[in-house]
């Protein structure tokens, strides 16, 4: 096998699961400075590349680098595998259809080493799922009191296994904070397990939104944002109120082959979405903020938004480039 090394080794996804895991299977690591489209493009079409591990926006910038082609990418791979951020199913069946196999999916964090579940290789989700647990880590599913809850109910997503880090270095505080009676690790995630014992994820707990006392995860509204063919990626956040409200603000990054009008999107999201979850604002901008993982900058979005203030916002939505 011969694996596309672009993730940032300093981060837990590109030092773990794929440098680690690429080289303890005695496989060849392609390593490349930084993404771009096209040079991943150069590299399927002639360095044999057989894995592609990535991150949501990796994928989404590459499906607008080949938007209008004629033919789809040359490639051999047999494995495709996303994580680091929540993987949007319009953006799944989208590789998919580029790629002609299976995106696979999975979650995991820094404080897991990373892993917590993954899609299986022999049974490809039609899905969004993250999968189920690995082999050796338990998870729970429970309520604000700490009891699980039923199949199917959404839940705070808490985790045990022999993978988890001991603490959190000299920050004894905040190793109380997320640690749990029994070795259990509360991962901050609100997740829905179904039957089958595939996991879910329906947002973080610090992301969440009240509006006018109903609770709103901006993952819901960023994947019906992102169902619109006009749109590359979205990220959603809360701006508070004088009064203590808070209001939704999405910002956009749209695919640059289509000519959109963000009432276009307003619309789109008013026949999705029940009114309290639909955007304040849709913001469109030439690009996200990102870091080098490629993991949108929430919290640098999230203080634009309060910087900006309601005034500044205009009536609906405004385009920043």
């Amino acid at each position: 096998d011969r694996a596309y090394g672009v993730l940032p080794i300093s981060h837990v996804y590109g030092l773990a699961s794929v440098m680690l895991g690429t080289l303890y299977a005695g496989a060849c690591l392609h390593l490349a400075p930084r993404f771009d489209p096209a040079a991943l493009l150069a590299a399927l079409r002639d360095d044999d590349l057989t894995i592609l591990q990535g991150v949501p926006a990796m994928y989404a910038r590459l499906l607008a680098s080949v938007a209008g082609a004629a033919a789809p990418p040359v490639h051999g791979l047999r494995f495709a595998y996303a994580g680091g951020s929540p993987l949007a199913p319009s953006l799944k069946v989208a590789v998919e259809k580029l790629l002609g196999l299976p995106l696979h999916n999975g979650y995991g964090m820094t404080e897991s080493a990373p892993t917590i579940s993954q899609t299986r290789l022999d049974a490809p989700r039609a899905d969004a799922s993250v999968g189920l647990a690995i082999p050796g880590v338990e998870v729970r599913l429970v309520d604000a009191g700490g009891a699980d809850v039923a199949n199917g109910a959404d839940g705070e997503l808490w985790v045990r296994g022999p993978n988890l880090m001991a603490g959190y270095y000299r920050a004894p505080d905040l190793t109380a904070a997320t640690m749990r009676p029994g070795g259990w690790l509360n991962t901050g995630d609100v997740a829905r397990r179904e039957a089958d014992g595939a996991l879910f994820i329906v947002g973080r707990v610090k992301e969440l939104i009240i509006r006018s006392g109903f609770k709103v995860y901006p993952l819901e509204v960023e994947t019906a944002l992102n169902a619109h063919p006009a749109v590359t990626q979205s990220a959603v956040v809360g701006r508070t109120l004088a009064d203590g409200n808070e209001e939704i603000i999405a910002y956009v990054e749209v695919d640059t082959s289509h000519a959109i009008k963000v009432d276009v999107l307003h619309a789109h999201l008013a026949r999705t979405l029940a009114p309290y979850k639909c955007p304040a604002h849709i913001i469109v901008m030439a690009s996200l903020p990102a870091a080098a993982t490629g993991k949108i900058l929430k919290g640098r979005l999230r203080q634009m938004a309060q910087d900006e203030g309601h005034d500044n916002f205009g009536v609906g939505s405004r385009i920043v480039v």
